[in-house]
């Protein structure tokens, strides 16, 4: 008689009723029954899509119900380990590396993503950016901005993060450049705008520096924190209202810079 494979576990229809029952009630007994249930069904269909959708899910910054970081990341390395060629995967166990601050990880990660994939998914090119940006190599960060560029042209973000290491960079009129092209497609993005002002004040522009800094004062006070959420996909949503506040402190900083800046400058 052969053995009974443990990958594929049979739960008992009691257990099964428990777990939808709780699904219903308090929330930590929503999460404790959705897990349960996931992990039942994962047990049952141990496939790399089922595992790499339940990933999904807990990594889905604008529904803080199910968002959850260790759960993300077990589900994407069981998905890994079923079928490492998975879209995306190596993407988002990129930017769970990212999160955690473990940039050399987080490289690694998106290097082989894009070995796997390429053009095909051409948003790994954003992430390495973003990882490139925080370990200070600005210059293949601004390449892979570059070319994710390529493939969206208007996407905001991009545009945003791309002038930030060009910032970073010292190059100045570039980051001005790029985010004036920006703010003719979204004119009262705060992020844009903040940008925007940060360059036109190193460029020495201090008055459409600040005009542009105050736009982005009166933009950022209207931002929610779904927006914010929306705006860093992955980060935790509970630091959403935190993250707003940080940003909000960001802009009138950079107000109050460039006008002490454009003071100094009108006395001599």
């Amino acid at each position: 008689m052969a053995a009974v494979s443990t990958d594929r576990l049979f739960y008992p229809a009691w257990a099964i009723v428990i777990a939808l029952a709780l699904f219903f009630l308090a929330p930590e007994a929503h999460t404790f029954a959705t897990n349960v249930y996931e992990d039942m069904a994962y047990a049952v269909d141990p496939s790399a899509s089922r595992a790499f959708a339940y990933g999904e899910r807990h990594f889905d910054a604008t529904n803080p119900s199910e968002y959850d970081l260790d759960r993300a990341e077990y589900f994407f390395t069981l998905a890994a380990k079923k079928d490492p060629s998975t879209p995306y995967l190596y993407h988002e166990l990129a930017r769970i590396s990212f999160l955690r601050g473990d940039y050399k990880q987080a490289l690694a990660r998106i290097d082989f993503q894009i070995m796997l994939h390429g053009d095909s998914e051409p948003n790994s090119y954003y992430v390495r950016g973003l990882i490139e940006g925080y370990m200070r190599d600005y210059g293949d960060a601004i390449t892979d901005y570059t070319h994710f560029l390529l493939f969206d042209p208007n996407d905001w973000a991009a545009i945003n993060d791309d002038a930030w290491v060009l910032l970073k960079a010292g190059r100045f009129q570039e980051a001005a450049d790029l985010t004036t092209k920006g703010l003719k497609i979204y004119p009262e993005n705060p992020w844009l705008l903040n940008s925007n002002a940060t360059a036109l004040y190193e460029l020495g522009l201090y008055q459409p520096a600040l005009a542009a800094a105050e736009k982005a004062e009166a933009a950022v006070a209207t931002v929610t924190d779904s927006e914010w959420s929306h705006a860093y996909p992955g980060n935790d949503p509970t630091i959403a209202g935190e993250g707003v506040a940080s940003f909000r402190q960001a802009v009138a900083d950079n107000v109050h810079t460039i006008q002490l800046a454009l003071a100094t400058s009108t006395v001599q």
